[in-house]
């Protein structure tokens, strides 16, 4: 079978990667698991014949915020492709961004931007110190808001974050998703080239709308939550263990129309 070519930069589509939740342990007897399932996410990501526009990661990069997680985490989401990430409610900014991101420490939001000609990407911090819900500051929706404001009314936003600010139908998560969402809401309604919202911390594919736009909700790489109408052993055993890592690929056409295919990452055989 001839090999497949790598898609030309000329291609009309555009196509982003999208994990979620590796919650990185380093200090446990489990911990090696994590770093397995992140491993084999990432080698699948950068063996692809294509080259993609971007790979997102919305949040709980590590596990407990320690120094080790953050540098191992940092060591293994590394890609020829090009890689952004925020933070989730399991991490701490100020070991984030000196341990992670090889900044220094700091207690503000982290806030990046992947731009191009053919789209723009926002990651938002979400977080709030010491909370496990989500809220954009005051800080983040100016920040937000400034880029919305410098982008063509043409060219398509993505605005990733770690909570979804809307139910999922999943008790669990939904106590403690991203609050105060109007704000947002009010926010993107004055930009209609807003296309899309993309989140993490639910450990579970999902789709449905936010602020009339979709909500695309990666899966979890640690882990699969278990839904509320699947059998459980016990009330605590929230997630499914067994099931394979998981990532989203979100597609953007020529025309601007979003596509999100989701696909189980095998695990190599021990």
């Amino acid at each position: 079978m001839p090999e497949t070519p790598a898609v030309p930069t000329t291609s009309p589509i555009s196509v982003i990667a999208h994990l979620s939740d590796t919650h990185i342990d380093t200090g446990t007897e489990d911990g090696g698991r994590s770093v397995e399932r992140t491993r084999a996410v990432m080698e699948y990501l950068n063996t692809l014949p294509y080259d993609l526009d971007a790979i997102i990661a919305t949040g709980d990069i590590a596990d407990h915020a320690t120094p080790s997680e953050y540098e191992t985490a940092r060591k293994l989401l590394t890609s020829r492709h090009p890689l952004l990430a925020c933070p989730g409610n399991h991490d701490e900014r100020a070991a984030y961004r000196t341990h992670f991101l090889g900044e220094p420490a700091s207690t503000a939001p982290v806030n990046t931007a992947h731009i191009t000609d053919r789209f723009t990407l926002a990651l938002c911090d979400t977080s709030v110190p010491g909370e496990d819900h989500g809220r954009l500051a005051d800080e983040t929706l100016t920040w937000l808001s400034d880029l919305l404001a410098d982008t063509p009314p043409t060219r398509p936003v993505l605005i990733g974050f770690h909570h979804p600010p809307v139910p999922l139908n999943t008790p669990y998560v939904d106590d403690i998703r991203q609050l105060d969402e109007h704000r947002l809401t009010d926010l993107t309604s004055r930009h209609p080239n807003v296309t899309a919202f993309l989140a993490g911390h639910a450990h579970t594919p999902a789709a449905t709308t936010f602020a009339n736009r979709p909500l695309l909700v990666a899966p979890g790489v640690v882990s699969t939550l278990r839904l509320p109408w699947e059998p459980q052993s016990a009330p605590t055993h929230h997630v499914h263990h067994d099931l394979p890592p998981a990532v989203a690929f979100h597609v953007l056409d020529d025309t601007n129309r979003l596509t999100t295919h989701y696909r189980p990452i095998p695990l190599p055989s021990s």
